[in-house]
């Protein structure tokens, strides 16, 4: 079984459409969105959900007034000063770090789970996909991130599925680790700015270090010529194979809005044939 995770080093650059457009023409394969802090995949593969689940990570104190004497050593305590003069903890605040459980004399502190979000699994037209929905404000992707992961792998071997295609989140913190450890390759969409390049050098950065085969492809490469020569160079400087070059193609926006992939809605455009070469050339990379 073989991991394709598709990330970027910044938000906007095009990675969910491209991997639905890979999701398209690839066939025996799972599909995996791990970009869990924004996730769209969802909104083009229309899944129908099989299985919901609650996702619990972190703990928050909550103070039992009944219990409570209300001696203050619990917010003396607290480095984050998350509860107020009435007692009451404040959930944004609470890091969760237990002390004020820990030490309370009274055990009036209770420390449960979060609930964070849901995960689900779920069957698209393209196949089956493991995907989530972390909370408004939540954290601990990095971890929710892991569990759709390994929740992908556990659906293609199920259905004797030899690839997943997972879509990862934009950056470089600990989401886009959690996305990365393991994969057999990953494809950075970059894109010809200024700042693009430089939060595709940093990615790319973190794939090195984590010894990942990397792939680059630059996504309205014709917006920016130069822009598109520099990302090129830099790929062949660090020994990142460029797979290929997409136009400007209004096509994109236009499948988007219908809920489609730009094979579904215009599979002769120039944008459609690039995503085609380009998938080409991840295959033979990668040795599908």
């Amino acid at each position: 079984m073989k991991e394709l995770v598709v990330i970027s080093g910044k938000g906007g650059t095009g990675k969910t459409s491209l991997l639905a457009a890979f999701a398209t023409v690839a066939s025996d394969k799972a599909l995996c969105d791990a970009d869990v802090d924004a996730a769209d995949l969802h909104l083009i593969m229309a899944p129908g959900i099989i299985e919901r689940h609650d996702f619990e990570s972190g703990h928050t104190a909550i103070i039992n007034p009944d219990k409570c004497t209300q001696c203050g050593l619990c917010r003396e305590l607290c480095r984050w000063h998350a509860i107020s003069e009435k007692f009451v903890v404040d959930s944004i605040t609470c890091e969760g770090c237990g002390v004020c459980c820990y030490f309370c004399p009274e055990k009036a502190i209770d420390f449960p789970l979060n609930t964070c979000g849901e995960w689900y699994i779920s069957e698209t037209r393209f196949g089956p996909m493991a995907h989530a929905r972390l909370g408004i404000a939540e954290e601990n992707s990095g971890k929710l991130v892991t569990l759709i992961r390994q929740e992908g792998k556990k659906l293609a071997e199920k259905k004797n599925l030899g690839l997943i295609l997972t879509d990862g989140p934009p950056g470089i913190g600990c989401p886009v680790i959690a996305s990365m450890g393991g994969a057999s390759a990953v494809l950075i969409v970059a894109e010809p700015t200024v700042s693009g390049i430089h939060d595709m050098e940093r990615v790319a950065q973190l794939a090195a270090f984590f010894k990942i085969p990397t792939m680059v492809c630059i996504n309205k490469f014709d917006l920016n010529p130069d822009q598109t020569q520099l990302i090129e160079n830099f790929a062949q400087n660090k020994n990142i194979t460029a797979v290929g070059r997409i136009p400007f193609d209004p096509v994109f926006t236009k499948a988007m809005v219908q809920g489609k992939t730009v094979f579904e809605h215009d599979g002769h455009s120039d944008g459609s044939k690039a995503i085609e070469k380009i998938w080409n050339n991840v295959s033979q990379m990668m040795g599908l």
